[in-house]
């Protein structure tokens, strides 16, 4: 399986929590058109490095805004086609912003080849969406799905944040609520992280915005957990819920160590037992390609011991589990009390965590690989 993640680093404001390599326009320090010629010249490399014709299972357009380039994101996927193969049944997806999308621009995108969106919703409650620095109002969202399905999109995912300061767990069920009324296919529930450096972290260490408990996270999570399932989604990653046959392939490829090409500024590769990362800023890395070298800013390669530690990091937060052949003999004690404590359980040859282990997916992981 072969997947190609494309970067867009734009955003038409830069969020309160976000951490993500992304800038603003007159920060970027290129414009739209420098970032579809030098994406040009890195798909190219992509071909090149893979094999001109390789066929892509998936591809996803992240960022970042990709919608900020309108019916550039339209050309995006006709460079992708000038030398990748999409496979009859790929899944092609991208990221938008609600206050970025309008029927029309829907349109251009279903009929260039789009067949699965990611809306960021993140919440219904206009308190919050203002705490996280979101410039869209809670029905935007909501409109945005309908317009979606209108321009024949039929796979639909919406991101959800938990945990914003302030918010209460009524507030969440509520968002919850209203995006299962629009009757997406895919739902993404994320607890809110947040880098020291970014504005909502530095007033919770001032003082002005209440912080963040694990508490409060863990049961907004365990109520996610139960309401999603009642309407037909199962968990099939952490934060993953999606309805039957509608699991987004593209981030399984990721969790089951498919090669991927990342291709824009700060994006990361893997091949086989390889991976590598762009430099990140958007300048420098369309100058690079420009001037024909690589935009690579650094590269590493696995040995056995590190890729079994990345399988168990990544296997064990899928609802498949992690197969206990990965697992050394020297973790049996540790395996039994996770089942013991509730933790997990074994299904067939895997361990699988429930709804409490997923709680504690990091620090189970950690366990693992370190006895």
């Amino acid at each position: 399986m072969t997947s190609l993640y494309v970067h867009v680093p734009f955003c038409t404001v830069r969020c309160g929590y976000c951490d993500f390599n992304t800038y603003t326009l007159n920060r970027a320090g290129i414009s739209y058109d420098d970032y579809l010629t030098a994406l040009a010249h890195e798909l190219e490399r992509a071909a090149t490095t893979f094999g001109s014709g390789t066929v892509l299972d998936t591809v996803f357009c992240g960022g970042g805004t990709p919608t900020l380039l309108g019916a550039g994101l339209g050309q995006v996927l006709e460079l992708i086609r000038q030398h990748f193969t999409l496979a009859p049944d790929a899944e092609v997806s991208t990221e938008a912003n609600p206050e970025t999308l309008t029927p029309a621009l829907l349109q251009v995108l279903r009929g260039a080849g789009y067949n699965r969106i990611s809306i960021g919703m993140q919440s219904a409650n206009p308190q919050v969406l203002h705490t996280l620095g979101r410039v869209h109002t809670p029905g935007r969202a909501v409109a945005a799905v309908q317009e979606a399905k209108a321009a024949g999109f039929d796979n639909i995912n919406l991101d959800l944040i938990y945990g914003t300061p302030g918010e209460s767990l009524g507030e969440w069920l509520d968002s919850l609520g209203a995006a299962l009324e629009t009757q997406p296919t895919h739902l993404s529930a994320y607890a809110l992280t947040l880098a020291p450096h970014t504005p909502l972290a530095r007033r919770i260490a001032r003082g002005s915005t209440p912080a963040i408990t694990e508490d409060d996270l863990a049961d907004k999570y365990l109520a996610a957990e139960a309401l999603l399932a009642s309407a037909g989604f199962s968990n099939y990653e952490v934060s993953n819920w999606a309805l039957p046959a509608r699991e987004c392939r593209h981030n399984l490829a990721y969790w089951l160590g498919a090669n991927w090409w990342g291709a824009g500024p700060g994006a990361h590769s893997h091949r086989a037992d390889t991976r590598w990362w762009n430099v990140r800023n958007p300048r420098r890395w369309a100058d690079l390609l420009a001037a024909g070298k690589s935009p690579s800013a650094g590269v590493e390669t696995l040995n056995a011991a590190a890729q079994a530690t990345e399988q168990v990091m990544l296997r064990l937060r899928l609802a498949s589990g992690l197969p206990l052949q990965l697992l050394p003999a020297s973790t049996a004690d540790l395996v039994a009390g996770y089942v013991s404590d509730n933790l997990a359980r074994v299904n067939g040859d895997s361990l699988v965590l429930t709804p409490t282990g997923r709680l504690l997916a990091d620090r189970i992981s950690l366990e693992l690989v370190s006895n």
